[in-house]
């Protein structure tokens, strides 16, 4: 049995596996674990669960954790880990996938964009989480300590939420308190996306503000990725079939199997040094003129705002320019929020 699934049963008080899951077989090196992480109730909300799958390959080798749903409302991953889930062959495989079917369960269900309902936070700036805060901070103290903290390469998929279109991007995280970045990169290229963008994480500051997942992997020294394809909370085939296609390439590209799908031949994605937000001052309803991935020139008209009478409040313009790479969909805006957010283009990422 895995590290991992030693936890899995064993972290009681945590953690209790559904008895019409599979067990695992100790005599049996490769196999799929089928566990519910049980995530105790709090004093003001309730108790939830994280469903997840974990393959342990014939051969010793990597903990690859590919997680879907942080946020619930966003679909396309969270299907493409179903399909991906019955694709794996424990017999092929070489090290360990850990596939975290469903981050945010409750979010899931209520249908809720961004946030917990119960507690209305974001679970993806909830990271590392607290074992006695609320439901979010819970759900994020046992995806750290449970999952991430046990990987040796994290990929996060998302999608466009509610509200939101996006053109679909790989992000690497790079800079000098990232792991291994140059494995990163070239396992980003495996799954064949048009667009790459480096974050870079110089400062602890960077890593702690807001702490997404892939923060809080990046702080747990795995190498990282964060997939996004699709838009406002759809679930295009296309793009469930595109995250199946990325991954299992990505497994290969890790030399955890060689049955997988080969990548494009002479496909070169544009590349990207960080992004810049365009934030609001004003609540109100929000225009774009455009909702597509496109390149941008400084002071390009973006959208307009109005208030809830039909009053002009402002004529948004692009701070830089660049790559528009997603944002608001309209028509609500809330002031603070970004209705855009723009990449840096580069020759590289070297």
């Amino acid at each position: 049995m895995g590290h991992l699934a030693l936890h899995l049963v064993l972290f009681s008080g945590w953690l209790h596996a559904d008895a019409n899951l599979v067990e695992a077989d100790s005599a049996k090196i490769a196999q799929r674990l089928d566990h519910k992480l049980v995530v105790p109730a709090g004093e003001s909300d309730p108790a939830t669960f994280i469903p997840l799958s974990v393959f342990q390959g014939s051969r010793p080798g990597p903990n690859l954790v590919i997680v879907a749903g942080v946020h619930g409302y966003e679909f396309a991953p969270i299907l493409a880990l179903q399909q991906l889930a019955a694709r794996i062959d424990p017999e092929s495989l070489i090290g360990k996938l850990t596939l975290v079917k469903l981050a945010h369960v409750s979010a899931f269900e209520a249908r809720s964009p961004y946030m917990n309902p119960y507690d209305r936070k974001n679970l993806n700036r909830a990271f590392p989480g607290k074992s006695d805060g609320t439901q979010s901070e819970r759900i994020a103290w046992v995806l750290s300590k449970q999952v991430i903290n046990e990987a040796d390469f994290v990929i996060d998929v998302h999608s466009g939420d509610g509200g939101e279109w996006l053109d679909a991007f790989v992000g690497v995280y790079g800079g000098e308190l990232a792991t291994d970045y140059t494995k990163a990169l070239e396992v980003a290229h495996a799954l064949n996306f048009p667009n790459i963008v480096r974050y870079s994480m110089d400062t602890q500051e960077q890593v702690d503000r807001g702490r997404s997942l892939n923060r809080q992997a990046v702080a747990a020294g795995a190498p990282t990725l964060l997939v996004e394809i699709g838009e406002n909370g759809e679930s295009n085939s296309e793009d469930v079939a595109a995250i199946v296609a990325g991954l299992q390439n990505v497994v290969m590209a890790l030399g955890m199997t060689s049955a997988a799908n080969v990548p494009a031949e002479g496909f070169t994605p544009r590349y990207f040094e960080g992004t810049v937000s365009v934030p609001v001052p004003h609540d109100g309803i929000w225009a774009p003129y455009e909702k597509r991935g496109r390149f941008v020139d400084k002071g390009d008209p973006l959208g307009v705002i109005t208030d809830y009478q039909g009053k002009l409040l402002e004529r948004v313009v692009a701070p830089i320019g660049g790559y528009a790479l997603y944002g608001l969909a309209g028509p609500p805006v809330r002031a603070g929020e970004s209705v855009m957010t723009i990449a840096r283009p580069v020759r590289d990422l070297k």
